[in-house]
């Protein structure tokens, strides 16, 4: 499964001391061998208890801890004053840029020091500060618009839970400001235009359901549960709004836009066009706040979901009188347009899935621009007019590239330019498009000018002053910063690190060429095969067929550090994309829906013969590999293929898609229901495409590496795997890497994780 950007989860957070040092990342992992701001709503004054401090929500009736509890600060230890990491990694990565107000300076999330940690530099010196060196790998970041604050997220040892913190630019008074309470989570969102709040998102598991409320306005959709708010609530920010259904009818974009949705709770779409059944039991409750970092106000509560996937505050307009939110599951995201003063749902539009930025309003709000793929294949820009109500006057297409996906959106500030990034073909391609169409009769915006990349892929843009700051990766380079000092040239960051300093000297990394097969029934496929050096153009090599996870993902071609250790001995990879993945428009997203899960298992098959057919695949030495989904398809592929590779490697991979769904985290089994199947409407649907229903085919090696945290796939998916390889008489083995999740961040875990993947694939391979 894909790792979405919300990770919500519905787990007790890890207990941790803040800055206790490393000791946690250190222990050694273990291998299982064979054997009143005008800017946003009113808000009240924070009420005070006995110690001075604001009141916890009050617990529901039935003694449970209420789904939608305010989030409450917690200092932390100062963290000022010059810092230094206690590793320095040459080849490192920088990513996840924010920039002051000024655009001199950015916050960024750096590797150096062993595990993505917060940092600042200036765009254009050589000087960094380290502002959170405590062992909890940082997410996201985001620095407020008047400067004072610096917000981010961090994952308690490694796992899925998230907490929201925010910290001075000089590294004072660091507190947690949401994801603290037992069984939580924190995800965050955007600022008010001030800097005076910024969106939270909390999540706690939801109860369960209470008898469905009868509601003569709920149209074709199940009625809404009943969903208690904090007594504290009632009176203070008003009657509180939450969330409706899906409208997946709703006409196209050239047409009006949806009436108010009836509030409601999120449903869980099926596929097939069935119509959707009751989310009860997945998901979690989700409340989106403003929090005052100053801690001088009380939180404002924006939206409540009940049984959700994702809720995330995207833009607030200047006003703060209306919010764009993006919420629901994979495949079926919605941007969703709220009056805050009567929590009145102005518009729904379908978005597309990948970055969790979807849009923004104008400086007057008398615009919206989405990235979205609403009723057509691949994402766009799309524009609408909005009324002084917040609804949109009409629909229209503001940019647009045939069988391109637009993938990043970002505006500027004062509304006069907005950055484009389009995915072609797993290469991106960045411009800069007017959008002030008054200069410009008879068009929906002006010109654009292209920006030339030095690498190839873009994964975040952000403006810097009048400037833009880009977040590149490369088949040849670690991730970096560049900044546009004359707007149209990239300019490297002196603390990024250079591109030959990507891999220790005297193997430069590979660089892939683009493979085409076509899957049995027609379909195109796509991928991107590297050769391990040092071999003749035409001799066989062993390969590895490697396969991400998602299944939305998208192999690009990107520096690998794994890759590099496996072509270091000698070994070919073929990473193709399935069906299921993205960058080819929704069909090909959609293709593997439901039963079309079979077909991206026949997808690796022919994907592994057009890389003996059509490159220097050996075909006597075939190894298949993958993480999350890849996983899945790993084990897949050695019970349905048993005879077509050697050996596999499964990392983090799903073995039962029962035990799965009963294991894992509510939000994700929302949105797999919708990509697998429903547990118990599909259950012999989900047993038939389970890898350990086919454990008696069999007949290869098999490696599984998991992390302990995992609870987006429970690590017993791999140990049940590997148990019943062993009592089969197979050679099967675990190694489960210690404060680690479902990605892994710490440096010693991902240096072990390689180097012990890659002795596997050559001992059962050969270099």
């Amino acid at each position: 499964m894909a790792s979405d950007a919300r990770n919500l989860t519905g787990e007790p957070v890890a207990e941790r001391v803040p800055d206790a040092g490393t000791d946690g990342a250190e222990r050694p992992s273990t291998v299982h061998p064979e054997g009143t701001h005008p800017t946003h709503p009113t808000r009240p004054t924070r009420p005070e208890g006995p110690g001075g401090t604001a009141d916890a929500s009050p617990p529901a009736p039935d003694g449970r801890t209420t789904a939608f509890a305010a989030p409450a600060a917690v200092p932390l230890p100062n963290a000022s004053g010059p810092r230094e990491a206690t590793t320095r990694l040459i080849a490192h990565g920088c990513w996840y840029p924010s920039a002051d107000p000024a655009g001199t300076r950015l916050a960024f999330i750096c590797d150096r020091g062993g595990v993505p940690q917060l940092w600042t530099g200036s765009v254009d010196g050589d000087a960094v500060r380290l502002l959170d060196d405590g062992p909890d790998p940082v997410r996201e970041v985001s620095w407020s618009p008047d400067g004072r604050w610096i917000a981010y997220t961090t994952a308690p040892g490694g796992g899925e839970h998230t907490r929201v913190l925010c910290v001075r630019p000089d590294g004072s008074d660091r507190h947690i400001l949401a994801g603290t309470e037992p069984g939580s989570s924190a995800h965050l969102g955007c600022w008010a235009h001030d800097g005076s709040a910024v969106a939270v998102t909390v999540a706690v598991p939801t109860a369960p359901s209470a008898a469905p409320v009868p509601d003569a306005g709920a149209g074709p959709y199940p009625a809404p549960a009943d969903v208690r708010l904090p007594d504290h609530w009632q009176g203070r920010a008003g009657e509180t709004e939450l969330l409706g259904p899906p409208p997946h009818t709703d006409p196209g974009p050239a047409l009006p836009s949806p009436a108010a949705v009836t509030v409601g709770a999120a449903t869980i779409g099926a596929p097939g066009g069935r119509p959707p059944s009751p989310a009860t039991g997945f998901g979690d409750g989700l409340s989106a706040y403003l929090v005052d970092p100053d801690g001088a106000a009380a939180p404002v509560l924006i939206a409540a979901v009940k049984d959700a996937a994702t809720l995330r505050v995207c833009d607030l307009s200047r006003d703060g009188a209306l919010a764009l939110l993006r919420r629901g599951p994979r495949g079926r995201r919605e941007a969703v347009v709220l009056r805050t003063a009567d929590r009145v749902t102005t518009c729904v539009m379908p978005v597309a899935d990948g970055d969790p930025w979807i849009g923004s309003f104008s400086p007057r709000a008398d615009a919206l621009w989405l990235r979205s793929n609403a009723h057509r294949e691949f994402a766009v820009l799309l524009t609408a007019e909005l009324d002084p109500d917040g609804r949109p006057r009409g629909w229209s297409t503001g940019a647009a590239r045939q069988g391109s996906e637009l993938e990043l959106l970002r505006c500027a500030r004062d509304g006069a330019t907005a950055v484009l990034a389009w995915n072609v073909q797993g290469i991106s391609e960045v411009e800069v498009l007017d959008m002030d169409p008054s200069a410009w009769p008879g068009a929906e915006t002006g010109p654009y000018r292209q920006v030339t990349l030095p690498h190839e892929v873009v994964t975040r843009v952000t403006a810097a002053g009048h400037r833009l700051a880009l977040a590149l990766s490369g088949s040849r380079r670690r991730p970096g910063i560049w900044w546009l000092p004359d707007g149209a040239t990239p300019v490297r960051t002196r603390w990024s690190s250079r591109d030959e300093d990507a891999v220790p000297p005297g193997r430069p990394p590979v660089r892939p060429v683009p493979l085409r097969p076509t899957a049995r029934d027609g379909l195109p496929l796509n991928g991107w095969y590297y050769r391990a050096p040092g071999r003749d153009p035409g001799e066989p090599a062993p390969c590895v067929i490697y396969l991400h996870g998602g299944p939305e993902d998208q192999e690009r071609p990107v520096l690998n550090p794994l890759y590099h250790e496996i072509l270091g001995r000698g070994l070919d990879i073929f990473a193709p994309d399935v069906r299921g993945s993205s960058g080819y428009g929704r069909s090909f997203v959609d293709a593997d829906l439901g039963r079309g899960r079979f077909a991206a298992l026949d997808d690796v098959a022919d994907c592994t013969a057009h890389a003996v057919l059509a490159g220097p695949a050996d075909p006597s030495r075939l190894a298949v590999m993958g993480r999350s989904y890849g996983g899945y398809l790993t084990f897949a592929s050695l019970v349905w293929h048993p005879d077509l590779f050697r050996t596999g490697v499964a990392v983090c991979g799903m073995s039962d898609l029962a035990t799965f769904f009963e294991g894992t985290e509510p939000w994700i089994a929302q949105s797999a229901a919708h990509k697998y199947g429903h547990p118990e409407h599909d259950r012999e649907l989900l047993r038939e495409l389970s890898p350990m229903t086919r454990i008696d085919a069999l007949r290869a090696p098999v490696f599984a590496v998991h992390g302990e945290h995992d609870t987006n796939v429970p690590p017993g998916e791999s140990e049940q795997f590997v148990r019943a390889a062993r009592e089969r008489g197979l050679t099967a083995e675990l190694l489960t890497l210690r404060e680690e999740g479902h990605e892994f961040l710490r440096a010693d875990n991902r240096r072990l994780f390689r180097r012990a993947a890659a002795d596997w694939l050559q001992r059962h391979l050969g270099g």
